[in-house]
């Protein structure tokens, strides 16, 4: 059986605001599957927030180690995002988790990998997932050219071209602000 997976989840965080979406389209091999699935999460009464892409079981897996890890280091996102990579690069069982994350609180934006990567963009733009560049190019475009914008309108937007031009990504979009 095929895996389920492929999308594209965006994060900005934009004059002093940060936004996280993605798209809704789970697809197995060349078909989709479902197209309304929600792939982000808030943590923390809303002050952490959870995109993912990848196999949804992986994903799911790696959210609740995630939020254990945050528990553990008293909501600091940035610890247990690092807990979690070293964790995710050693363990035998989750070395074979094919997924990545996006977090962000009202400070910063991290990228987990699966490699033991966190990285935090330099512009306030992350992105991940099989339309991620397409969208992180017209958040950045966005960004630079139209600061006017919101972090939300941005992140609609960037996901909004990325589904115009992955066949990975739907029009069905999920967007959520960190609560400050």
């Amino acid at each position: 059986m095929e895996k389920i997976h492929a999308t594209t989840v965006l994060g900005v965080l934009h004059n002093g605001t940060v936004a996280l979406g993605a798209d809704g389209q789970a697809t197995m091999g060349n078909t989709v599957a479902k197209s309304n699935v929600k792939k982000i999460r808030t943590l923390q009464g809303g002050k952490i927030l959870v995109g993912f892409a990848g196999s949804t079981a992986d994903a799911f897996t790696l959210l609740d180690r995630f939020e254990e890890k945050l528990n553990g280091y008293g909501g600091n996102m940035k610890r247990a995002a690092i807990e979690l990579a070293k964790d995710w690069r050693t363990d035998r069982y989750l070395r074979k988790l094919e997924a990545m994350m996006i977090t962000a609180n009202k400070d910063e934006i991290l990228v987990i990998s699966g490699t033991g990567d966190v990285l935090e963009p330099e512009n306030g733009i992350a992105s991940i997932g099989s339309g991620g560049n397409f969208a992180l190019s017209a958040a950045q475009a966005l960004k630079k050219h139209a600061a006017h914008l919101s972090a939300e309108e941005m992140v609609r937007e960037g996901l909004t071209i990325a589904a115009d031009l992955c066949i990975y990504t739907n029009h069905n979009l999920v967007i959520e602000k960190v609560v400050q």
